[in-house]
């Protein structure tokens, strides 16, 4: 009855800082993180410890497939160089720059523990960054590289901290570290693949979107625990699985299963992430009991502001050089020249077989592609402003008091560790967390006007509706139940395609031969979404106007007709 009782008051104090939140737009985990460390000191609220465990296993997968799910591939594909770079080599090079600075600092605590404890507090956590984005209009690609930069880091930091700990017990090698880290990666990306594209084949064949949902619930486990018993990352095999599964979703679910999906798992996420900021507030007065009584509070203090001190210099210096790196090295000049280059070749090619021909219009949409992604590099640069956001949202969170909690019990200092590091992590989510807001306002990112969102939502629509005529060819052709298409049929058709095409509503509500209008518009709605899939996989439109016209024509397949087209 008191954990029901406990659990009952979290809940409402949830429920409550989000609302405090939309009214006053604090991001609702700094509320939450500053709430409980008030209520950690209060005598009636018992200490609070995690197994952490738990955390890594339990509630990590959860989050990170529910975000995976919901990340384009496109943005993840397009951003794939910036985010590698800021969730793997800066992660491993800021534990060992951390690691390296406190042993030098502090010769008491190993180098080993040193980097353990630098690949503890090396992981970002974007939950705080993307809350505040969102509301203040930060542009598309940042938040892409924000979220796919949370997404990937925790598991090469979760990797990097198994390694120092491999160290701290003496049987360290660097040729046999760095062949664990890519077994880790190599195995994580296999499972998570290969549980990604069964969980889809098997998920859409279930009808129930009830039954559906809670089979993705599994889903998280079914590539971690895998992963994990074959010596991989679990949660890079999580990220793998949710991004191919996301990828699936359009083609495979059905629009009922993908609204229970989305509703299900912003439930999920919204409930464990506010829940967990609460519980790192809480966690804070035995963490300061027992650092107290291992060595003082002053150490704990001094390595925390170290640390804090070279996370930011090296994140600075990792941002700018890839920024720098990215718009210097000529990447858009070589990739407009290879593009004219193959338009040359395919404009003198003549596919004579099947073969031939399958393979020239693979190379074509492969033009489309990469000519998407050059005037997707062109309209959104990272630049400085960019670059100055992507820095000050390096935030830690509960990720890093977890890890922290993994350094093995009785190791030198360890409380004093797991402290300062959770002194690293309140102090960004509070310091960068709280400004942020205003560093956004004040960089002032153009936004996207509305009358170019409606003429890029419509050219989408229109491409749409051509590409799914084109697939289902002449309307007087089409057989149906080996009958041909009664005229009053294909006249009404013909009125609902162009109205798709000019967002004009005309409902389905054609009262002759019915079940030959379901079926063609049934037909013509798969048509619309095989064109949707091809269109996201080449890019050329912004990922929002990709999401408009999805829930667009999940509210068709739903409503049987074609309202909500305006």
């Amino acid at each position: 009855m008191n954990y029901l009782l406990i659990g009952l008051a979290a809940l409402t104090v949830v429920i409550v800082c989000t609302a405090v939140s939309r009214r006053t737009g604090i991001a609702t985990p700094l509320l939450l993180l500053v709430l409980g460390i008030v209520a950690s000191y209060l005598p009636a609220v018992p200490d609070v410890a995690i197994e952490p465990e738990f955390i890594l296993a339990g509630v990590l997968p959860l989050l990170l497939y529910s975000s995976a799910v919901r990340l384009p591939v496109t943005d993840f594909r397009r951003n794939f160089g910036m985010i590698t770079w800021l969730s793997v080599l800066l992660v491993v090079l800021s534990a060992l720059g951390v690691g390296l600075a406190i042993h030098l600092i502090f010769p008491a605590i190993p180098l080993s523990l040193a980097v353990a404890f630098g690949a503890v507090v090396s992981p970002t956590d974007a939950v705080a960054a993307t809350s505040i984005g969102k509301r203040l209009g930060l542009p598309g690609r940042l938040m892409s590289i924000l979220e796919g930069e949370s997404l990937v880091n925790d598991a090469s930091a979760l990797v990097t901290l198994r390694t120092a700990l491999a160290a701290l017990a003496g049987s360290f090698s660097f040729w046999q570290a760095l062949g664990e880290f890519g077994r880790a990666v190599l195995v994580a990306v296999v499972v998570g693949a290969l549980v990604g594209f069964l969980t889809s084949l098997v998920r859409g064949r279930v009808d129930d979107p009830v039954l559906n949902t809670v089979i993705s619930f599994f889903v998280p486990f079914v590539a971690y625990l895998p992963a994990e018993e074959l010596r991989g990352s679990g949660v890079l095999a999580v990220v793998v699985a949710g991004l191919i599964a996301g990828h699936h979703a359009t083609r495979r679910l059905s629009a009922e299963a993908r609204a229970f999906d989305a509703s299900n798992w912003a439930t999920i996420s919204f409930v464990l992430e506010s829940s967990l900021f609460l519980i790192l507030g809480l966690e804070l007065t035995g963490l300061v009991a027992r650092a107290q009584a291992e060595g003082g509070l002053g150490q704990v203090v001094a390595i925390a502001a170290i640390t804090l001190v070279l996370l930011v210099v090296l994140r600075a210096l990792g941002v700018g050089v890839a920024v720098l790196f990215r718009n210097r090295s000529g990447f858009l000049r070589r990739t407009e020249q290879r593009i004219e280059a193959t338009e040359q070749w395919l404009s003198g090619a003549a596919p004579e077989t099947e073969r031939q021909r399958s393979r020239t219009e693979s190379i074509r949409r492969s033009v489309d592609r990469h000519r998407a992604d050059v005037a997707f590099e062109r309209s959104e640069p990272i630049g400085r402003k960019g670059a100055l956001v992507l820095t000050w949202a390096g935030m830690r969170g509960v990720v890093t008091l977890a890890a922290a909690q993994t350094i093995p019990v009785g190791t030198q200092l360890r409380d004093t560790l797991i402290l300062a590091a959770f002194g690293v992590a309140v102090a960004t989510l509070l310091g960068f967390g709280s400004s942020l807001p205003a560093l956004i306002r004040r960089l002032d990112f153009p936004d996207v006007s509305a009358q170019d969102s409606r003429e890029e939502f419509g050219a989408l629509l229109r491409s749409l509706g051509d590409s799914a005529v084109e697939q289902l060819g002449p309307l007087d052709d089409q057989i149906v139940d080996g009958r041909p298409l009664d005229p009053a049929v294909a006249d009404r058709m013909r009125s609902m395609v162009d109205a798709f095409r000019e967002r004009r509503v005309v409902a389905n509500n054609s009262e002759g031969a019915a079940d030959q209008m379901a079926e063609i518009y049934r037909r013509y709605i798969a048509a619309l979404r095989e064109a949707l899939v091809e269109e996201r996989s080449i890019g050329a439109y912004r990922s929002e106007t990709y999401a408009k016209a999805q829930r667009m024509l999940d509210a068709l397949e739903t409503r049987g007709g074609m309202s909500g087209l305006t």
